[in-house]
């Protein structure tokens, strides 16, 4: 059987299945209950300095969209509003009952040198795995000029993280916000401020809905709402991309890989772009600890069926074919094909591509039913098609091109600087 343990910024775990910072690892209960359902690591919620954080009561907003629900969640929640010092035994209780696992400390503290020193020697204490940097809470605390407030301006994350390195032993994990231009800007900071690794995406700054009766954003506090940090399988893109930017561009940068991770799938798709391991969230929150179980035989069956014995075979595999635009074979040419014994006539295909892409499907009758068939000649492949059918295997698209040479943008007569490279 596959091997699932997984090192992060030097930090072992049994598996590569971690809980995010986030309500579900606030407190030395739920922690206890995860480890007993298997998670090989947790981000204890995020700690700050006393006096303890004062929350909303209203604090949870989500989108269900198609039938799924929570398809995506957010939160106006703030860090931990519990005493610092309870949550500083029970982390050390915690790692003494639990050593085999990995439990790193989320940290978030004003932007001073001596409030991150403070706080460091603190935490040491426990003798956690490591410390996690919340550079990426985009509500409330960025208000207070910490979170994303830093995260978003690089030079912030290169002091602070250097502060940690100088100040601690322990690996130093830097949480970084997905609400920026250039996801490489703030990881390239916190690798030259020596950090041990890069865990992302924090959540994406929104707004989930509006109370059309209340007039005001959800979720509602006493009639007024803010915007909150989305989270959830809608993100999922978004984090994977990020996610793959750093490691085709910083490949020597542990990544721990967050946003949308709900099925052994999720974690297998963020590990093939380049991280070593994944922190989960909403997917606890929805469905409680024990989904883990699931998740790690999914994610053990799949590498034995591809051969893959350990993690580290697996991860970054799908990162030399990730590159930027120009570098596409534009000679690569699909058609669609429509298998008529599985096509259940809803017209889904036909419609789509003649109002909205390239007449490509033409509605026909044959014996007085309708039969969609596709026009070759107009078809170009866009795929819209095979995605709006809602039968599993009926449209698939057929490569046309077998054998013709690679031509990417740099070297295609259209481009000027390709004709000039041709003269």
């Amino acid at each position: 059987m596959a091997d699932l343990r997984s090192t992060f910024a030097g930090i072992a775990s049994p598996n590569p299945f971690w809980l995010a910072s986030a309500p579900p690892t606030d407190k030395a209960y739920n922690i206890a209950r995860a480890f007993k359902a298997g998670w090989g690591g947790v981000v204890w919620k995020t700690l700050g300095e006393d006096p303890p954080i004062v929350n909303t009561s209203s604090r949870y907003g989500a989108v269900s969209y198609n039938g799924v629900r929570m398809a995506a969640f957010s939160n106006i929640e703030l860090i931990t509003d519990r005493p610092l010092q309870i949550n500083l035994d029970e982390i050390k209780q915690i790692k003494r009952d639990w050593p085999n696992r990995a439990v790193v400390v989320s940290l978030m503290v004003p932007c001073t040198e001596e409030s991150w020193k403070a706080i460091l020697a603190r935490v040491e204490e426990t003798g956690c795995d490591g410390v996690e940097l919340n550079f990426g809470c985009p509500h409330g605390m960025s208000e207070r000029n910490m979170g994303a407030a830093v995260g978003q301006v690089p030079d912030y994350v290169e002091m602070v993280t250097r502060w940690c390195k100088q100040h601690t032993r322990m690996p130093v994990i830097v949480k970084l916000t997905p609400n920026v231009t250039d996801i490489l800007a703030p990881a390239a900071a916190a690798q030259r401020g020596g950090a041990d690794g890069v865990s992302l995406i924090n959540t994406v700054q929104s707004i989930t809905g509006v109370d059309l009766d209340l007039m005001a954003p959800e979720p509602v506090v006493d009639g007024r709402g803010t915007h909150g940090g989305l989270c959830g399988p809608a993100i999922k893109p978004i984090a994977l991309r990020m996610v793959a930017d750093i490691a085709r561009a910083m490949p020597g940068l542990p990544v721990s890989g967050i946003g949308g991770i709900a099925v052994w799938r999720d974690a297998a798709e963020f590990i093939a772009l380049g991280a070593s391991n994944v922190q989960v969230c909403t997917a606890a929150m929805h469905h409680g600890f024990k989904i883990v179980e699931d998740m790690i035989d999914g994610l053990a069956n799949w590498m034995d069926s591809k051969d893959y014995q350990t993690i580290d075979q697996v991860r970054g595999r799908a990162v030399p074919n990730y590159v930027h635009w120009s570098d596409l074979n534009l000679n690569y040419q699909i058609v669609a094909r429509i298998d008529q014994n599985l096509c259940i006539k809803c017209g889904l295909c036909h419609i789509g591509c003649e109002d909205t892409s390239h007449q490509a499907i033409a509605a026909l009758r044959v014996d007085g039913e309708r039969r969609y068939e596709v026009i070759d000649a107009e078809c170009v492949g866009c795929n819209l098609c095979m995605l709006a059918c809602p039968v599993d295997g009926c449209i698939t698209m057929v490569r046309q091109d077998t054998g013709a040479a690679v031509v990417t943008w740099a070297d295609h007569p259209n481009n000027p600087l390709g004709k000039e490279r041709a003269a």
